[in-house]
């Protein structure tokens, strides 16, 4: 990876899952500071900058950009979980129908505490070097990812 395409490097980041946001934010301030003229900077890319920026502010990102290449290994989903998950869609939308608002606000806080979940296990896998297993997981994550964006639109993209 080029040191414009690994967002670790363009932010001078840690190659690690467990970045806060501020640290981001931070790292991306003084990369663009560098780059000002005035600053002694070069005009370096400043979109892979914002790139590197979203990507590591993006958990799901942030791990796709630690797999590099691997992240787009075929994970394979648990049995079940496609079943499970056109279950609890189709629950959602009887439960949308019937109650309207109330069910949205309670599906929403599921799927964000969901979302919850499956972040901490892809932590885990990083932290213990199971990183074969995080394909698998990105997977069911992004699921779960594009359920919250669809009761929440405003949470941001699905990943």
């Amino acid at each position: 990876m080029s040191r414009l395409t690994d967002p670790f490097e363009l932010l001078g980041l840690p190659r690690t899952f467990e970045l806060d946001s501020e640290r981001v934010r931070r790292a991306y301030l003084r990369a663009v500071a560098g780059m000002h003229p005035d600053a002694g900077g070069e005009d370096e890319d400043a979109s892979a900058i914002n790139e590197a920026r979203d990507t590591l502010a993006d958990p799901m990102r942030r791990a796709r950009a630690l797999l590099g290449a691997r992240a787009d290994a075929a994970g394979a989903l648990p049995a079940g979980f496609l079943a499970e998950m056109l279950g609890i869609r189709e629950r959602i939308e009887e439960e949308l129908a019937a109650e309207g608002d109330a069910a949205r606000a309670r599906w929403r806080e599921w799927a964000r505490a969901r979302d919850a979940e499956h972040r901490a296990r892809v932590a885990a896998m990083f932290r213990a070097g199971n990183e074969a297993d995080v394909p698998g997981e990105l997977g069911q994550w992004r699921y779960v990812r594009r359920l919250v964006h669809q009761l929440d639109p405003g949470a941001g993209g699905p990943g």
